[in-house]
């Protein structure tokens, strides 16, 4: 009908994506013993008016959708992606009707999408710390107006911080050019000679020092700022960075994305703010980043989408009357996401942390809801639940500071590897919400306290299992139907390679690449080995993420095996030679440690 219509009109076919509410029947009931419309209303709980006619039709099949929504949640059908592939297998069985057109999984480029296509690599792959002053400069509260006019300009710098460089960031204020303009313009010369203090901007709005470009340049566009102060992984002001030194991003659209994540009013809110991820990773991509490059931007925003879900879930738990939080905690995001290597396939790994209390006590019954509504709203917007249960609201993975230096110490007096299954991604962690500064310290007394305990390290290691040659006879790759499993065969024996030795020798860093560096640098040994190691690892996270970019626009899954055929020549004598290098991780982790 649209087909026609749309030649008659002379216009472009119209063909938007489509799921069929038949079919999402059959995924979210799969036992039903028909799907006709009145079949699935009834399951639903749907009155049907005016059968047989279009309208009344075509809104009860409005309201079936609605409807299955949540038991197609409960199978784990959470976003287009899901659905478009849950339904998938029945759309190809062949049974449709003479006169059904086959519905498109694959959406046309649309006015949205053509934007995203122009962003600039440099803001999505440029630290902050990079591009900010340093170190930072500082008037005294008492100052006068002239005298912190006066060391601007003898310093070259359009703002200064007021307050004390030990102090924390809530406790300091910004006096910027513009703020000295208001200040003479509103109290003439006589406001030269007050203290700074009086006219200094409150509160301190600043970005962490490791996140990306874009984010400062979101925020600075939203907040109609031009100065930020920059905090590292602490909260402690380590450097300020201006609107000059953005002159050479474009203020696009997208660039917002981080700052759309952290004000987010709500869950509906936050997944609409989250929804643009794929489309600028593939944009990204095109754009030449390679794929170590986009984890560490998709990463960052796993983190801020956590930190926003813990801030909302604050803000519900006081709603309700159960008051702020009992006591000073931090939430900690693991594995791929704290080591800032986040790709499109992924679930939850997070965990909370807070300065005292008993399991089971006070503290812990509130922090285990705070961290049931966080992680229910992480999973609603598209991050699904762990299904190893590495979740804040579970309890293994929340607890006070005496509770989880417990754990480690028990973790170092284990005996086995089954009883260190996935304690491996815990010395990943990053704080990404709440007291950053106690949990950081912990971080660092956790890797301190395992540094050079090479039982403990064999044992860590081998509870991630042996890692089986992705190379069969004469040399050639194992396939599962067309397939490799990267994540399989080069990131794990990369990833946890790199953080034993981490942890061996005591370079306290959490990107495998960075840790890489590290060891090169204290091992002096393996180091023409773990150059190749390390580009092998960016080389296999770029093909899955243009495999995982690949599916999703197909309407699969993102995942982490990708299709050998579809490489070039080149690229898979470049894949084969990066497996080889993942290869040799075990046995360089072995001499290590028995050195």
């Amino acid at each position: 009908m649209f087909e026609a219509e749309c030649q008659r009109a002379s216009l472009p076919l119209w063909k938007p994506v489509t799921l069929d509410t038949r079919f999402l029947a059959q995924a979210a009931f799969p036992n039903l013993p028909a799907y006709t419309l009145e079949t699935v209303a009834s399951v639903c709980g749907i009155e049907l008016h005016q059968r047989h006619r279009a309208l009344a039709d075509a809104q009860a099949s409005g309201r079936i959708l609605t409807a299955l929504l949540p038991h197609l949640l409960k199978r784990g059908v959470r976003t287009l992606s899901d659905a478009l592939s849950a339904t998938k297998r029945f759309t190809e069985d062949g049974s449709y009707p003479v006169v059904w057109v086959q519905p498109s999984h694959k959406p046309a480029l649309t006015a949205e999408d053509k934007p995203v296509a122009l962003l600039d690599p440099w803001l999505f792959s440029t630290q902050v710390s990079a591009i900010m002053s340093s170190p930072p400069v500082f008037a005294a509260r008492t100052a006068s107006l002239m005298d912190t006019a006066v060391q601007m300009a003898q310093a070259k710098i359009g703002s200064i911080l007021v307050g004390e460089a030990h102090e924390p960031a809530s406790a300091i204020g910004m006096l910027t050019e513009r703020d000295l303009l208001r200040a003479i313009a509103a109290n003439g010369a006589s406001g030269l000679d007050q203290p700074v203090e009086r006219f200094a901007s409150r509160p301190l709005q600043t970005v962490v020092a490791d996140a990306y470009v874009y984010r400062a340049a979101g925020r600075m566009n939203r907040l109609g700022l031009r100065h930020l102060a920059a905090l590292d992984n602490a909260g402690r002001v380590t450097g300020v960075i201006s609107a000059r030194d953005l002159l050479r991003s474009r203020m696009s659209g997208p660039v917002a994305l981080g700052d759309a994540i952290d004000t987010a009013p709500d869950s509906v809110a936050l997944g609409r703010a989250w929804s643009p991820v794929p489309a600028i990773a593939k944009s990204l991509l095109e754009n030449g980043l390679d794929g170590r490059a986009l984890a560490g931007v998709i990463a960052r925003e796993v983190a801020a989408l956590t930190r926003r879900a813990a801030k909302l879930a604050e803000e519900k738990l006081i709603a309700e009357g159960a008051g702020a939080p009992p006591c000073p905690y931090a939430v900690l995001v693991l594995g791929s996401a704290g080591r800032g290597e986040s790709l499109l396939s992924f679930d939850q790994d997070n965990a909370l942390i807070f300065e005292r209390g008993e399991p089971e006590g006070a503290e812990d019954k509130y922090f285990a809801r705070l961290g049931a509504m966080m992680n229910d709203t992480l999973n609603a917007v598209g991050v699904p639940n762990c299904p190893g249960g590495v979740m804040a609201k579970n309890a293994p993975y929340r607890g006070s500071l005496e509770t989880w230096r417990e754990r480690v110490r028990a973790w170092i007096g284990r005996s086995n590897p089954q009883d260190l299954l996935s304690v491996d991604i815990f010395f990943d962690f990053r704080p990404v919400h709440g007291d950053l500064a106690m949990a950081e310290q912990f971080w660092r007394t956790c890797w301190e306290s395992v540094r050079a305990r090479a039982d403990f390290l064999k044992l860590l290691e081998q509870s991630s299992g042996e890692t089986a040659s992705p190379f069969g006879f004469l040399g050639r790759l194992s396939l599962d139907n067309g397939r490799v499993d990267l994540k399989m065969h080069g990131l794990k024996p990369i990833v946890t390679g790199a953080r034993t030795l981490a942890l061996h020798h005591g370079v306290l860093e959490r990107s495998t690449a960075a840790r890489l560096a590290g060891i090169r640098n204290a091992a002096q040994t393996h180091a023409v080995d773990l150059e190749s190691i390390d580009e092998a690892h960016k080389l296999i996270l770029t093909l899955i993420a243009r495999q995982q970019i690949a599916d999703l626009s197909s309407g699969g899954k993102a995942g982490n095996k990708v299709d050998y055929a579809k490489l070039s020549p080149a690229t898979q004598d470049d894949l084969k030679a990066a497996l080889r290098a993942a290869q040799l991780v075990p046995d360089i982790v072995r001499d290590r440690l028995s050195g």
